[in-house]
């Protein structure tokens, strides 16, 4: 084994103990990656919920209960501002990420530094510049961490992919419904709470997470020492192989591409101004609970995989369509007679969402077989 993977990451002898211990470093391998995908989604989804707070604390409004008449409540920034600076500077990461030599304890350092210093810039904030560096904070984070624990994942059992795509799903009700509990402590207060998140993800990579064997990591290189030799002998041929596997796959990533940029658009578009002064509570809780109610049906629909499955995945895309006419056309004519109704079509939204997610990645697997290891053995 190099020097070079050494020094990327840790190590321990081979296993000699029983069974039983087997058994219980596989299960603080799983219960490690979980609660990883938790953690590393939580900073995106709280800044989401956040979004219309941030930008009243930074703009000078009040969340006062609206009124539903013929104008709407609207303000100078759109919660949109808040959702652009939470996703783009993770997708950059994505990018890059792969081009970075990978020392995973310095990258982890660096994700826990980028969530509570993310969180201490919008808790801290004396403008909506600091608040939207904060975001893009976490963003990072985010993206980071993502690509990492997924790259480091190779070093383990298949299944901690499993628990890891079960944590940041997750991640959306633990993070919605938490942020909208504590913030009837305020926003600050709620956010420096929340810096429990990345000290908990530090413990759970640095402390629950057990050291990959000899064994594993002389697998996980062997297989990557493979795919380096066939993409120096063939680079030309690499990329190729790369680019040919798009076209087939357009017919899932397509729709599903489609429901997201619908949902992002009424989420961040739409939510802020469906707001009425019948329900109860004000406009800012309004948009946080329908932040709680989207999430939780993301979260039911992609646990639905094993119980049934749905082919034809465009269809989600053309119901996610209506519903983005329902929701616009609301905003204009306000026609929907209360704000329950609101929660019952967010619900359907998430449904829409978690299912398009699930089934496009499980007609993948199945349906594309060939495609699928292709793809996993040119990456």
């Amino acid at each position: 084994m190099t020097t070079e993977y050494q020094s990327c990451v840790k190590i321990i002898p081979p296993e000699t103990g029983q069974s039983s211990s087997n058994r219980g470093r596989k299960f603080r391998t799983l219960a490690a990656y979980w609660v990883l995908g938790l953690c590393n989604n939580y900073g995106y989804v709280v800044m989401l919920t956040a979004a219309k707070d941030i930008i009243a604390e930074q703009t000078g409004t009040v969340n006062e209960t609206a009124i539903h008449s013929d104008k709407r409540d609207c303000t100078y920034m759109s919660t949109g501002a808040i959702l652009l600076a939470d996703i783009l500077p993770g997708l950059i990461c994505k990018f890059i990420a792969p081009f970075i030599p990978f020392f995973v304890n310095v990258r982890v350092a660096i994700c826990v530094i980028l969530a509570s210093a993310g969180y201490l810039s919008v808790a801290f904030s004396n403008s909506f510049l600091m608040s939207l560096i904060g975001v893009v904070l976490t963003s990072f984070c985010s993206g980071l961490g993502e690509v990492t624990y997924l790259q480091y994942s190779t070093f383990y059992n298949k299944n901690v992919l499993s628990t890891w795509s079960s944590g940041t799903g997750g991640a959306g009700i633990v993070g919605a419904l938490s942020y909208s509990i504590l913030q009837r402590l305020g926003m600050r207060t709620s956010l420096l709470i929340m810096l429990i998140v990345p000290l908990t993800m530090a413990i759970s990579f640095w402390v629950l997470l057990p050291r990959p064997s000899v064994d594993d990591i002389a697998q996980a290189l062997e297989i990557q020492m493979i795919v380096n030799r066939e993409e120096m002998k063939n680079p030309i041929h690499a990329i190729r192989k790369k680019i040919s596997l798009i076209p087939g796959l357009m017919k899932y990533i397509i729709p599903f591409f489609l429901v997201y940029l619908f949902e992002y658009f009424i989420n961040q578009g739409m939510f802020e101004l469906t707001n009425y002064k019948d329900a109860g509570i004000d406009a800012g809780s309004q948009y946080r609970w329908l932040q709680v109610t989207y999430q939780v049906g993301v979260f039911l629909s992609r646990s639905s995989v094993n119980l049934f499955h749905i082919k034809k995945t465009y269809i989600f895309a053309l119901l996610q369509g209506i519903n983005v006419i329902i929701f616009t056309t609301e905003v204009l004519y306000f026609y929907i007679p209360n704000y329950y109704w609101v929660v019952a079509l967010v619900l359907w939204e998430g449904l829409l969402g978690g299912s398009s997610y699930v089934n496009t990645f499980y007609r993948i697997s199945t349906e594309q077989t060939g495609s699928l290891k292709n793809i996993l053995k040119w990456i």
